[in-house]
């Protein structure tokens, strides 16, 4: 018999301080983009007490208030208390103007082929796309179950079902496998921060968090809490988090943007940066191909690797890795990619729109990637996430 292993992946809510600064990074980006979607723009944040400090660096003709942007994000994530809130949070801002280039301001969808293999990448980074037949998003188990953990204790909070709860919360999730197959829910951990540390008790805390975070969000999953589950609330006692507590940056949150380490990330932060980083726009585009390369057939996990050089098109190198559940080698799944999906930096942004798609959602667009993942959003319409190209690939 196969020994049975266990993994985990952890997710935050929104109210945590490093994703509070991905919100905020990502909210600047959207509205440099609304304004301008030629924009160039690179956004560093860092919180810690009542202080927050953004750092952008820009060309662009839009006129963006930093600090009105972080404040409307700070609201929103619900902190509104005494000791760190949106309105009386001290906020330094260090914008960085630079001149506007003319060979950045270029419309996507109009380019032809040649024009396209005429625009370089300005970065140079290795990265990776991967999805998995694990759940209906095509993510890991892990971390989906995590992401839906996290966005049920963020809600009911929102909702008022549990109003004593503080924006920051954590959880992990733990699946047992065998054979590569998950085949239980081994463990779940789930830390709520409250607003006082006296109210309510832990014991209240405990059986609230229970029936109204874990055991809505476990009814409807195919695998199914039982005996040999181990559940965990707040295991160390009160919590009282939030930015007066411990600070928050922007960017260290890799593994939760993107599969909760079950498969490997480039190690660069995917928000605070424009559509023309291809740091950020290659991971949409690699996770693109392979969730289609597994709803396809092809494999029943599909990890593509592409490594691209400042001033190249396209990347230098691709690799794909099924870890032998492919129905075909994986070289030969490799050649299909490559003749079924554009990894080149303008192609990307002609076939995803990617410098267009603030101005056309209410509330923004890339900040609401920066928190529960960039990756498997079934309450968002994302580009990268579309099975376009099963049936083209289902014929080869």
């Amino acid at each position: 018999m196969k020994k049975e292993v266990m993994f985990t992946s952890e997710s935050v809510t929104g109210g945590h301080p490093d994703k509070m600064c991905d919100q905020i990074a990502d909210a600047v980006v959207d509205q440099f983009l609304v304004q301008d979607p030629y924009s160039r723009i690179r956004v560093e944040c860092a919180v810690s007490s009542a202080i927050l400090f953004i750092a952008a660096s820009f060309r662009s003709l839009a006129n963006v208030d930093l600090a009105q942007v972080a404040r409307k994000v700070i609201k929103k994530i619900g902190y509104d208390g005494t000791d760190f809130n949106s309105q009386n949070c001290s906020i330094l801002t260090a914008p960085q103007a630079q001149a506007v280039k003319p060979q950045y301001r270029f419309e996507p969808h109009t380019l032809s082929d040649d024009e396209i293999n005429r625009i370089s990448v300005k970065n140079q980074v290795t990265l990776f796309g991967f999805a998995c037949n694990q759940s209906e998003s095509y993510m890991p188990l892990p971390i989906d179950l995590a992401h839906k953990l996290a966005r049920q204790l963020a809600e009911v909070r929102k909702k008022m079902v549990l109003p004593y709860l503080s924006p920051e919360g954590k959880v992990q999730v733990g699946i047992a496998y065998r054979g590569g197959r998950p085949t239980r829910i081994h463990s779940l951990t789930v830390t709520a921060n409250q607003r006082e540390e006296k109210r309510p008790s832990l014991r209240t805390l405990r059986g609230d968090i229970r029936e109204a975070v874990i055991d809505p969000v476990f009814a409807g999953t195919p695998l199914r809490l039982n005996r040999r589950t181990q559940i965990h609330v707040n295991p160390d006692g009160v919590q009282l988090g939030g930015p007066t507590r411990h600070s928050g940056l922007s960017g260290k949150k890799n593994a939760i943007d993107t599969y909760g380490e079950y498969s490997r990330h480039s190690g660069k932060a995917l928000s605070g940066k424009d559509p023309l980083r291809i740091d950020r726009i290659g991971a949409y585009a690699a996770r693109h191909a392979a969730k289609n390369v597994v709803a396809a057939g092809l494999a029943d996990q599909c990890e593509i690797m592409l490594s691209y050089s400042i001033g190249q098109t396209g990347p230098v190198s691709l690799q794909v890795e099924t870890a032998g559940t492919g129905r075909i080698p994986d070289e030969d799944i490799a050649d299909l990619i490559l003749r079924h999906f554009d990894f080149r930096l303008a192609g990307i942004l002609k076939a995803f729109d990617l410098q267009r798609l603030p101005a056309r959602h209410a509330g923004g667009f890339y900040e609401k990637l920066a928190a529960y993942g960039h990756f498997g959003r079934p309450d968002l319409e994302l580009p990268w996430e579309a099975l376009d190209r099963v049936a083209a690939l289902s014929r080869t």
